[in-house]
């Protein structure tokens, strides 16, 4: 999950100097608009919550979200725009089962780790989104959207649409889709000229691998209680 990240990097390396990306990032930060601070700043919190395992995650996550679906169709982002509402239906359904509680009113729904049989199924879900979304975002590219960067902008949907539907669910591997995520949507946030947005993903990263270690934690800790009870 890391070529294509990692060419695209590449691209703006190769046609870029230094100097030339850090003018673009100044001149990218002076036009950051009020509703883009809003929405990075909803998204960090958002992500702290997740990490914490606090339903909060989703009323904060759901300001963000909404607000980078307007943001992404306006910079023809189309792929990270329908993400964006993808995340907004998932977060109401992430939202229901995460409040769900049984007769002691504890939740029903703990972190844990996937089976064998939910890595080829989430690794299936990825490549057909990923077809899907290219495919769909070549011909809008031709027809509609000449900005678009098709191969770049499947990847962070399918990766970021797999993560979601893990993170409804509390799995540990919803971080390692949303660390490819991030890293595949800063280069590509600021090509768009979303600077803030670039360095937002970059914090989300970083806030990504302390989520995935708390998980692992949190699941660990789960699985050896529960073996605790059957002993």
């Amino acid at each position: 999950m890391s070529f294509m990240p990692a060419l695209l990097l590449t691209t703006i390396v190769s046609e870029l100097t230094i100097a030339e990306v850090w003018a673009q990032f100044i001149t990218g930060m002076q036009q950051t608009t009020a509703l883009e601070y809003i929405a990075v700043v909803a998204g960090i919190v958002s992500v702290w919550y997740s990490r914490k395992e606090d339903i909060l995650v989703y009323p904060i996550g759901l300001i963000s979200t909404v607000i980078y679906v307007y943001l992404s169709f306006k910079y023809h982002l189309i792929g990270e725009a329908s993400v964006n509402l993808y995340y907004s239906i998932l977060s109401i359904y992430g939202w229901y089962l995460w409040a769900r509680r049984n007769q002691e009113h504890q939740p029903v729904l703990h972190i844990s780790f996937s089976s064998p049989k939910m890595w080829v199924w989430q690794l299936v879900f990825f490549a057909v989104l990923y077809a899907l979304i290219y495919f769909l975002l070549v011909y809008l590219k031709d027809a509609f959207y000449p900005g678009v960067i098709p191969w770049g902008d499947a990847f962070a949907s399918a990766t970021a649409y797999t993560g979601m539907w893990l993170m409804a669910r509390k799995k540990v591997e919803s971080w390692y889709w949303w660390i490819a995520t991030n890293v595949a949507s800063i280069p590509l946030y600021f090509i768009k000229g979303l600077v803030f947005t670039s360095v937002f993903y970059f914090i989300l990263l970083v806030m990504a691998f302390w989520g995935l270690s708390e998980w692992q934690r949190r699941a660990r800790s789960a699985t050896a209680q529960q073996a605790k009870q059957k002993a």
